[in-house]
């Protein structure tokens, strides 16, 4: 008896020290995979990167960012894989422990093209559970585009807690990307993932449904309706994006026009040197964002509300000086007026060219005009929008100026007679100069517009100084309303002719159509009775 209780006593002190000492010896299933890393092998690294991030360990994230980024090192002699940081620091991938350094023997895990997707899938499925709903959006995005099978459990568990409509609605795209390359799915839930891409109906949907290989009939015929489907809608959504294109091209010409179609229609100056008044006017946003920059930083999103009247009062100003100057003694001389405007374009551009040097000088979007939406199939940026609505209210301005002001009521009167104007006591010549400031100080506040879409450089007006008098006598010189019809008529025809013809060749049609337009009605699309047609 007391040796049976003796041997019993020692199978049991011996069970302990297994328990204690020889056990965690044995790794687990994440351990495993983690040095499977250290393999050098692409099919062993796809299969580690399934499992850690089904793993539901705390270090799954780190370690799948890290071979995302190129932070995982390996070292193929021990098995052992690290997690190095940006800080420099470096943990043990299967246990977190920080280790005081990386041997020299280590190397970055090598990725290929399909394990780089795997590395996208396995990333997006363990953010589906962020608390961020931009994170998680993002996150199931990113599995649509892999729709690796591997995150078809996690997106499964995603969508069954998921209370957000658009992030939902993500997720079940991604869920269908999966199924429709799933080899074991069935032939009714393929039939449903071609349904929500039909639904989805963008070019990525196309691009899937297009790339499915082989399939059952049913899905087949299926997956076919929904490609010619997607297809018209996205032809559909095109022209409508083209059309976009067109209002925001036309709304930049109409901000470039809008000053030359009133010094033009009063004056009957070919002012030459109107592109300068629109350089101007970028770099008096520029020197604004300068001062912004190094005294006022908190002040930057307000730097365009700031700079539109001071490029108003400067461009007019100098617009001012330039007609009293040189203009005045030129009235009636068209050809000495061009080419003397046209000497001060340059004069203008050199001038800027000492002050501010050759380069592009860069003018940074405030926060409310950065980033895009989408709207259906299109996408619009804040930047061209706030533009559109930014040219849309000058226009309106400068409608009621010309209508309920003494000064807007001498312009049409000086625009329509010129000697019964000066004959019932109005100063043409004070007319002149008012008008050809308020036509300059138009073009620099379309050079702060201009800022944010072009580059701001000594050569900015002259890429707007053609397409402006294009448009001027397209829509009838001196009519406002002729101005911003034939603005916008051209920027939408321009984009409409560019996919067919190309940039070069859309711009020279143009031009050839409005020559014969000319020839037909020499007075534009709204003629007004002006001084030039008296004459």
């Amino acid at each position: 008896m007391p040796t049976n209780l003796s041997a019993r006593f020692c199978t049991f002190v011996l069970s302990l020290f297994l328990i204690a000492f020889a056990l965690p010896a044995f790794a687990g299933p994440f351990e495993d995979a983690v040095a499977k890393f250290a393999n050098d092998d692409y099919s062993d690294t796809e299969e580690a990167i399934g499992v850690v991030a089904g793993s539901g360990n705390k270090l799954a994230f780190p370690i799948i960012s890290a071979l995302q980024d190129g932070r995982l090192m390996a070292d193929s002699d021990s098995k052992k894989v690290y997690i190095t940081g940006a800080d420099g620091k470096s943990i043990d991938a299967a246990t977190g422990e920080p280790v005081a350094s990386v041997p020299d023997s280590a190397s970055a895990v090598r990725l290929n093209n399909r394990l780089r997707r795997s590395v996208d899938a396995a990333i997006g499925s363990l953010t589906l559970q962020s608390p961020d709903i931009g994170t998680r959006l993002q996150a199931a995005q990113s599995v649509f585009k892999s729709h690796e099978e591997t995150a078809l459990e996690a997106v499964d568990g995603a969508l069954a807690k998921e209370t957000n409509k658009s992030v939902k609605a993500a997720l079940g795209d991604a869920r269908a990307a999966i199924l429709l390359f799933k080899p074991d799915a069935t032939e009714v839930e393929k039939l449903e993932a071609v349904a929500t891409l039909k639904a989805r109906g963008d070019q990525e949907a196309l691009a899937l449904l297009t790339g499915m290989g082989d399939q059952p009939a049913s899905v087949t015929k299926a997956a076919a309706s929904a490609i010619s489907s997607i297809q018209s809608s996205l032809a559909v959504w095109s022209t409508v994006q083209n059309a976009w294109y067109g209002l925001s091209l036309g709304s930049v010409l109409l901000l470039a026009a809008i000053g030359l179609a009133i010094t033009f229609g009063v004056m009957g100056v070919i002012n030459m040197a109107h592109g300068e008044m629109v350089m101007i006017g970028a770099y008096t946003t520029f020197v604004v964002q300068e001062v912004i920059r190094t005294r006022y930083p908190g002040l930057f999103d307000y730097s365009l509300l700031i700079a539109v009247p001071l490029a108003f009062v400067v461009a007019g100003a100098i617009g001012v000086l330039i007609e009293r100057s040189i203009i005045r003694f030129l009235y009636g001389r068209p050809l000495e007026t061009l080419l003397a405007t046209w000497g001060l374009s340059l004069v203008l551009q050199q001038a800027v060219r000492t002050m501010f040097g050759p380069t592009n000088r860069e003018v940074g979007n405030p926060s409310w005009m950065s980033g895009a939406f989408e709207l259906g199939q299109i996408t619009i940026t804040y930047n061209r929008l706030w533009i559109l609505v930014f040219t849309l209210a000058v226009f309106a301005i400068l409608l009621a100026m010309l209508r309920y002001t003494a000064l807007g009521l001498e312009m049409r009167a000086v625009t329509q007679n010129r000697r019964m104007a000066a004959s019932m006591g109005i100063a043409t010549s004070r007319v002149d100069a008012l008008t050809f400031g308020l036509g300059s100080g138009i073009a620099g506040i379309a050079g702060v517009a201009l800022s944010q879409i072009d580059n701001v450089s000594p050569n900015l007006g002259q890429s707007y100084i053609i397409d402006s008098f294009m448009v001027v006598v397209f829509g009838g010189v001196g009519n406002l309303w002729g101005t911003l019809v034939g603005a916008f008529t051209l920027g939408i025809a321009n984009k409409f002719l560019e996919p067919v013809a190309g940039a070069v060749l859309g711009k020279i049609a143009i031009l050839v159509l409005i020559i014969l337009f000319i020839q037909k009605r020499p007075r534009g699309l709204f003629a007004l009775k002006g001084r030039a047609v008296e004459a």
